[in-house]
């Protein structure tokens, strides 16, 4: 079967966009890169072009089947609105909210698939959580963790901002979706603190905005319990907390995130620690079932890639894969949670997911 993908754009071409350019590339698809910086290090054309100049996005698209938007989320949204005009295929990896609820409300109307929230939470988070909803004949409870963390943390802190401050900004601050007593509800971020050990290390999980994407809107009604938490080692959200609010930095968002970036710097050393269960009754049995995975950095192309970025990357290009062969909808929005998790990891990018330790 010929794919309904052939030609992809992607723009963003940091470290994320240039690592799912090199995939989809060679993956065998035709992928040209954008970016607002002269880029010359990719083995793909590159433009340079103001991505904030919407008659220059509708052009770039003409011929091109696909984009994938790996920005800012401040930006995604004039993406979305060329590719719906261009009836192209849309991906993305933002965790904003109202964000992604504006590109959901253009999947009403568009020619093609619309499909945010495409990265590792949102995204491959929502995949696993529902496969192992799927086992249950009535579910109790659905817990979503994920972190992205140093392997060799220092400082009270214990952290290394590898992903973007402005997203990381977002989440410890924004309120956060989950179901709770069986109803949607918003409640505050870093709280509900707990402990969870994965291969011997102690962390804490606490609430952060954005990493559930929809799934409070398909598991409403379905579930007691559903709730998302990001993963950091002991320690971290009690410090977090005295930052934003104590010193109301909570108020200059980006100058906190210059801060704490000035602070805690990327490492190359990273580690990806994903922890996801669910509870429910099958065959008149209590059960839970459990997903815990570490991810590092892996090479790729004859490249070394954090694990963030590739475990992010790989994640948008099996869903992009996925719609270009047939296995998900042509048109309308995409929910991560309705991707068959056997059909993602059994995609070109999705198998690197099935390397961990």
């Amino acid at each position: 079967m010929a794919k309904r993908i052939e030609s992809v754009v992607v723009m963003g071409l940091g470290r994320v966009g240039s690592l799912a350019a090199t995939l989809l590339h060679e993956t065998g698809f035709k992928v040209h890169g954008v970016d607002s910086r002269e880029t010359t290090h990719l083995a793909i054309p590159t433009s340079r072009i103001d991505i904030e100049d919407g008659n220059a996005l509708v052009k770039m698209l003409d011929s091109a089947d696909a984009v994938v938007a790996c920005l800012p989320y401040h930006l995604t949204l004039d993406v979305a609105a060329a590719a719906h005009a261009q009836g192209v295929h849309y991906f993305d990896l933002t965790e904003d909210v109202p964000t992604a609820k504006r590109i959901i409300e253009l999947s009403d109307s568009a020619r093609a698939v619309m499909a945010p929230q495409c990265g590792l939470a949102p995204g491959f988070i929502a995949i696993v959580g529902a496969a192992l909803s799927r086992k249950f004949d009535t579910l109790r409870s659905i817990e979503l963790r994920v972190g992205a963390l140093p392997q060799h943390p220092r400082g009270l802190l214990g952290y290394a901002f590898n992903w973007s401050p402005e997203g990381v900004v977002n989440e410890y601050l924004n309120d956060c979706e989950v179901i709770t007593d069986g109803e949607k509800k918003l409640v505050p971020p870093m709280g509900q603190v707990e402990t969870i050990v994965i291969h011997g290390n102690q962390l804490e999980a606490f609430t952060t905005s954005g990493g559930l994407g929809t799934m409070c809107d398909t598991y409403v009604g379905r579930v007691h319990e559903l709730n998302y938490k990001t993963l950091r080692y002991p320690g971290h959200c009690k410090l977090m907390r005295f930052f934003f609010q104590e010193l109301h930095m909570k108020h200059r968002r980006e100058e906190a995130g210059d801060i704490l970036v000035n602070a805690k710097p990327p490492v190359s050393d990273d580690v990806v620690y994903i922890h996801a269960a669910a509870e429910g009754h099958l065959g008149g049995r209590l059960m839970r079932e459990e997903f815990v995975r570490a991810y590092y950095p892996k090479s790729i192309a004859q490249q070394q890639w954090r694990a963030i970025a590739w475990t992010t990357a790989a994640s948008v290009c099996a869903v992009l894969e996925l719609v270009a062969t047939g296995v998900l909808p042509a048109k309308g929005f995409i929910k991560q949670e309705e991707i068959p998790l056997h059909a993602f990891l059994a995609t070109h990018n999705g198998a690197l997911y099935e390397t961990s330790r």
